[in-house]
């Protein structure tokens, strides 16, 4: 099990390199001399010149693994942002490891700083909170309460400048968008957009990944806009064969094409005057897209086998869980097509980086899903224990809102008492996929730097022992497989990274 210190580096702290003798070691070095960790985190506001130095003094003390995370903050004491830095640095510092044993300092740093690492052990991670001084050594801290996920406050309420000018002149209520649960800033920045563009007869195009959302938000954009009295249809691309597309979208006349025993309007003409929603439009068949941006451009249509042209007037909607403008760059979808949609483009953000979404929308399903299975009856609703809520908080939700909805049923449904508890939870997650895709490894942030050297070595490993394996230890036929010119070059990288 990894144990892995994490800590604000204080003014003490710094002082102790040149005055260790004066004034002790200061509270980190203390904690490192005391006692092991595989890996000491340490966070800083301080200017590199100061931060860098103590780094490597640090590392004279310990056998510990180091790692320095520089932050920028509007002040030692802003809740908010020491909340958001140090939340996000746990989460990735524990996000590939399975087993993790974390402790957080209190003594180094502000008053806040501390604070935060509190609410964080008591809350989302589970962690020894310790202090230490020089007259009574390194401790344990017993906190004489606990925090249950139910009373965390609100910790972002930062002033939002982009926000406030958006929202400048519109009203505070927008019901149709009350069905989107949210209070986290990246949600109402989201939703105040949307509500921008919601009364202009623009294209819309809603990016994100599966299960966020996008046909709720859809159906808001609509019911906010002048179209609302008129239909909303919702067409999804990818669940239709590619042979009845046309006729889906455009409509066929009888006859068209065997089984085609009478005429029928298609989506267009269906939702004419209203909105078409089309869902996973990265995958619609290039024939296909060709005829729709023939529609989008001149706002008419003709049904398959007939050659008479019909107005419509339609507003397009469209979602995609794909990168649109990667797909254009592949080929596979056209450029003029992307650009006819892409008028107005909102991206959805995936359920973990919604901070304070997560406790809203657990509360929201339960109370509905206890109402759905009580159907009258004397059953008692079911409630979510703290360190139940705990384990969800922490979960990435990589099938976001619909994962999250699905593992509240779950439990409601498997739980055999009135309280869901942790066991419960853990029995109603799916197993998450441990495959990474390619925009993990490439599209990694750059705020705290990258570990190039590491990225290659876990790639040029993964593709060599599967080639080995394939090949049952062929060095000659794994390095054809791989590129190589010959077998040694393949016992080279081997060396490289430790596989021989």
């Amino acid at each position: 099990m990894d144990t892995i210190l994490f800590c604000w580096v204080g003014s003490t702290d710094l002082k102790a390199v040149n005055e260790a003798e004066k004034i002790g070691l200061g509270p980190i070095a203390q904690a490192v001399t005391s006692r092991k960790y595989n890996e000491v985190v340490l966070l800083s506001d301080f200017d590199k010149s100061q931060a860098e130095p103590y780094a490597k003094w640090l590392h004279t003390k310990t056998r510990s693994t180091l790692t320095l995370h520089q932050v920028t903050l509007s002040g030692p004491t802003d809740f908010g942002e020491i909340y958001q830095a140090a939340n996000d640095i746990v989460s990735r510092t524990i996000s590939k490891r399975r087993n993790t044993s974390l402790t957080f300092h209190l003594s180094p740093g502000t008053s806040a700083m501390a604070a935060v690492w509190v609410i964080l052990a008591k809350s989302k991670f589970s962690a020894e909170l310790i202090e230490s001084s020089r007259e009574h050594g390194v401790v344990t801290s017993k906190i004489p309460f606990e925090i249950a996920a139910d009373f965390i406050p609100e910790l972002l309420r930062e002033s939002d400048e982009e926000l406030e000018r958006l929202a400048a002149g519109m009203p505070d209520d927008a019901p149709e968008f009350s069905d989107i649960i949210h209070r986290s800033a990246t949600m109402k920045e989201v939703i105040l957009k949307a509500r921008i563009v919601a009364p202009r007869s623009i294209s819309v195009l809603l990016e994100g990944e599966s299960g966020t959302g996008k046909e709720v938000f859809a159906k808001a954009i609509h019911n906010s806009s002048p179209r609302k009295k008129k239909k909303f249809i919702t067409v999804n691309c990818g669940a239709i064969p590619p042979e009845l597309i046309e006729s889906e979208l455009f409509g066929h006349e009888k006859g068209a094409f065997t089984g085609a025993d009478r005429m029928r309007r298609g989506c267009f003409e269906e939702a004419d005057g209203g909105t078409l929603f089309l869902d996973e439009i990265g995958e619609l068949p290039k024939l296909a897209q060709v005829k729709m941006l023939r529609a989008l451009q001149e706002r008419e249509i003709s049904r398959v086998g007939s050659n008479k042209m019909i107005k419509t007037d339609v507003r397009i909607i469209a979602a995609t869980n794909k990168d649109l403008i990667k797909e254009v760059s592949k080929g596979n979808f056209r450029e003029d097509l992307f650009f006819r949609l892409a008028v107005a483009v909102l991206k959805l953000p995936p359920l973990r980086e919604r901070t304070g979404d997560i406790t809203l929308l657990i509360d929201s399903f339960l109370d509905r899903i206890n109402n759905q299975y009580s159907k009258g009856d004397e059953q008692e609703d079911k409630k979510i224990s703290a360190n139940a809520k705990k384990i969800m908080l922490a979960h990435p939700w990589p099938g976001n809102i619909r994962e999250l909805q699905n593992t509240i049923t779950r439990a409601v449904v498997w739980s055999p008492g009135k309280i869901i508890r942790e066991k419960d939870i853990k029995n109603s997650l799916l197993p998450m996929v441990t495959e990474q895709s390619s925009d993990r490894i490439l599209g990694r942030s750059l705020d705290d730097g990258v570990d190039l050297n590491g990225i290659i070595k876990t790639v040029a490993s993964h593709y060599l022992r599967r080639a080995l394996k394939k090949t049952n230890n062929n060095k000659t036929k794994s390095a054809e497989l791989l590129g190589f010119k010959s077998y040694q070059t393949l016992s080279n990288w081997m060396k490289k990274y430790d596989l021989e």
